[in-house]
């Protein structure tokens, strides 16, 4: 018993016992008066009697590991941690966490559902294999659409929040999130950072648009409910971010600090309303922002580090009882203010149990862990949060169940009817926002269309998608920025054949330090005035944020798909077919670009007639 296997053994056994107590069908009371089992109560004192500081300070991180697999070697590793292979990582920290990205920012740990599943059965292997055999909660962003999301096909791509704004269907929302859900625990990744709770009410907001369900509390609130439901069905921890709120902001917190300047009565009227749902439907963890908000925290402090924010708001008065994890200390937003060594401290002392990407990870994890043994954060502090990670990794069946099928996987990821029902939901999503000529629904005559403007991918897959339906499709992409040169060689192009169909992204974005368009923005404009001005039927679509449309006047026909999936690229072809009637509705105000007004309200949307 007093070998390393032994003592892993016990402790797996005792945590198992506590889970299958929980499970167990409750004896009346006159048999067992004043007998319950409480797991936090249990954990507490299993950790009080055989966890280190060591290994409880290491449940806090939350980790980035580069490669495909547990053993594989790279210079990466080396670089973060001084060592080589990500099994090698989980050994020297013991993190509670691990998170997971795709090639874009290094990692490269998702390729397909094989190689997923085999490197969090190894991760979870390495953790098992430590003295104390604590399973690993391993996350991802998996938000659906286009914007964030880190599981590419075969994986099913769900059309993102915004878009689900415009269904407005709680059970589209719900089977969204369960597919999401289903598809990453069929790989082992047990947690995700999704739903997006924040309420977007500033058209100009850089870092969340359509990632929010849009600018209505009570819509968001609906669809974050149903999403946090549908999440756990498939099997996945879930995440509500980012509080207190992030969706009016004009900076993005990845590479600088926003400041929201809600009262502390527009704070209780829209951002607030989507977490105590979250909360109300069981949410598991909830994700801080890397705002300031003075309106509860006058010190100016970020709501990561801001114990006002995190311990007096969310926990005293709303009355969270669950994770609190923070958004990725290696942001702009922690990073300009807080050094490595005091990022990690702050944020736990202000009540975050889960501390995500910690820049400097030995300077990190050594200034919590001096922090501990010097009493600046204190022993019983430090267990509060121990207790919450191993008592979700409980909830979550982690300790009875931290493998997964190799496979399964590949058979559920990307399973048919999963694929059938993202083209379903999505199908649902597209808004028909000006139809000024009657342009649509487009006949099956054949005739010549020039398909351009934004996303190689995007303009291709919409050019074959009206190939198939006989049209003569000629693509010109142009991407974000098109050159005076590139427009008058595509326009002259254009005149040459029967309608157009341009896509942009975000044609009506602002430099907020000048109020004028960006560049990119006043290209696309200029882009879109040049084909209209050739009199032939243009259709914009608005591949991202959909306030687009204000910013060009002469477009007679404009449609937003909240995103460019393959699924939502179909659905746009569908639409201008009338194969599909446009149901979505606007989920956000379309403010007019002189800021006098709605150019178009909150729920507008245009219907094919019969």
């Amino acid at each position: 018993m007093h070998n390393r296997i032994g003592w892993r053994r016990w402790f797996s056994g005792a945590v198992v016992g506590v889970l299958l107590s929980v499970m167990a069908v409750p004896t009346p009371a006159s048999a067992n008066p004043g007998r319950s089992v409480d797991p936090a109560t249990v954990l507490a004192a299993l950790m009080a009697r055989f966890m280190t500081v060591e290994e409880k300070v290491g449940q806090l991180f939350v980790v980035e590991v580069y490669g495909q697999d547990a053993n594989t070697v790279s210079a990466s590793n080396q670089r973060l941690y001084g060592v080589d292979t990500p099994a090698q990582v989980i050994d020297k920290y013991k993190p509670g966490g691990v998170i997971y990205f795709d090639a874009r920012r290094g990692p490269d740990n998702v390729r397909d559902p094989r190689q997923i599943a085999t490197l969090s059965n190894g991760l979870q292997a390495a953790a098992a294999r430590q003295r104390i055999p604590v399973p690993l909660l391993i996350s991802t962003d998996q938000e659906g659409g286009a914007v964030v999301f880190r599981l590419t096909a075969p994986a099913t791509a769900m059309p993102g929040n915004m878009a689900l704004g415009a269904a407005g269907s709680t059970s589209a929302a719900h089977r969204s999130a369960e597919v999401i859900g289903t598809e990453l625990a069929a790989v082992g990744i047990n947690q995700n950072y999704a739903p997006v709770a924040d309420v977007n009410v500033n058209p100009a907001n850089p870092v969340i648009g359509v990632r929010s369900v849009g600018e209505n509390p009570a819509l968001v609130s609906r669809i974050v409910s149903a999403q946090v439901e549908g999440y756990h069905s498939g099997g996945t921890a879930t995440v509500a971010k980012h509080f207190p709120g992030h969706g009016d902001t004009a900076t993005d917190s990845h590479f600088g600090l926003p400041e929201v300047t809600h009262t502390r009565a527009q704070l209780e009227a829209i951002d607030l309303p989507p977490f105590k749902s979250a909360i109300r439907t069981g949410v598991d963890t909830i994700m801080t922002a890397h705002v300031v908000l003075k309106s509860v925290d006058p010190s100016g402090a970020p709501a990561t580090m801001s114990q006002p924010i995190l311990t007096g708001l969310l926990r005293n008065e709303l009355g969270y009882k669950g994770l609190i994890v923070t958004d990725a200390l290696d942001m702009g937003g922690a990073t300009g203010t807080y050094p490595p060594n005091v990022a990690p401290v702050e944020a736990f002392k202000a009540g975050a149990d889960q501390l995500v990407l910690a820049p400097q990870m030995d300077v990190a994890y050594n200034a919590v862990l001096a922090a501990v043994r010097s009493g600046e954060i204190s022993k019983k502090r430090l267990d509060e949060s121990v207790t919450r990670i191993l008592a979700l990794k409980l909830k979550r069946g982690l300790f009875l169940h931290r493998y997964v099928d190799v496979e399964r996987a590949a058979t559920v990821v990307g399973a048919p009817k999963h694929l059938a029902d993202a083209q379903a939901i999505t199908d649902k999503t597209t808004t028909l926002v000006r139809n000024d000529a009657g342009l649509l629904p487009l006949s099956k005559d054949p005739r010549k269309v020039l398909v351009t403007g934004w996303g190689v991918t995007t303009t291709q897959t919409l050019g074959a998608a009206l190939t198939a339906r006989g049209q003569t499709s000629t693509v010109a992409e142009t991407g974000t920025t098109p050159s005076a040169a590139r427009i008058a060689e595509v326009a002259a192009l254009a005149a040459a054949n029967d309608l157009v169909v341009v896509s942009t992204n975000n044609a009506g974005s602002i430099n907020v330090a000048t109020g004028q368009p960006t560049a990119s923005a006043a290209a696309q404009q200029a882009f879109v005035q040049a084909l209209v001005a050739t009199g032939k039927p243009v259709v914009v679509a608005a591949m991202r944020n959909p306030y687009d449309v204000a910013y060009l006047p002469t477009a007679q026909t404009y449609l937003a798909t909240y995103g460019y999936t393959a699924g939502q690229v179909e659905s746009l072809a569908r639409v201008l077919f009338g194969e599909v009637n446009p149901g979505g509705k606007l989920p956000v105000t379309i403010p007019k670009a002189d800021g006098s007004g709605a150019l178009y309200p909150f729920g507008h949307g245009l219907r094919y007639v019969g």
